[in-house]
């Protein structure tokens, strides 16, 4: 009897440990980090006008092609992309440090105008994927706007 439920309890064991799909793509993994991950730090611990231009790729990507098996982006992505279109620094260091490969994934050479829009774009996005966010989201968008 002991081996039987040795055996049941092995064979759980086992197969909780089967590779499942995640919620959520984060931008991809290299040694144990995101993409997210490492870029976000970087760019706010110690930021520079590539690392900022490096960050708002990721975001567009992983917003743009969200993946995971939710097929959203992930929870506050929306938020912080939208936050950081939204400053007013952002169009500017991003026209004048931005490689042309990075450029062209945005469809618009007018950044400020682009940014702005794009930035309370994402932000009512978070909303509409996460409407537990709007507390929080809807005074941010109140104060953000021009």
């Amino acid at each position: 009897m002991k081996k039987i439920i040795l055996a049941v309890f092995a064979v759980l064991l086992l197969s909780s440990c089967a590779t499942s799909n995640a919620l959520y793509n984060w931008g991809g993994v290299s040694g144990g980090t995101t993409a997210y991950e490492k870029l976000a730090y970087q760019s706010y611990d110690k930021q520079t006008p590539k690392s900022l231009c490096n960050l708002l790729i990721v975001y567009e990507t992983m917003v743009t092609h969200p993946g995971g098996s939710r097929q959203v982006p992930p929870p506050g992505i929306c938020a912080e992309y939208g936050y950081l279109l939204l400053q007013p620094e952002t169009a500017t260091t991003f026209m004048n440090n931005a490689s042309a490969s990075q450029k062209l994934v945005f469809s618009s050479t007018d950044y400020d105008v682009l940014f702005r829009e794009r930035g309370e774009e994402m932000l009512k996005k978070e909303i509409e994927y996460y409407p537990e966010s709007a507390r929080f989201i809807e005074p941010l968008i109140k104060r953000l706007a021009r």
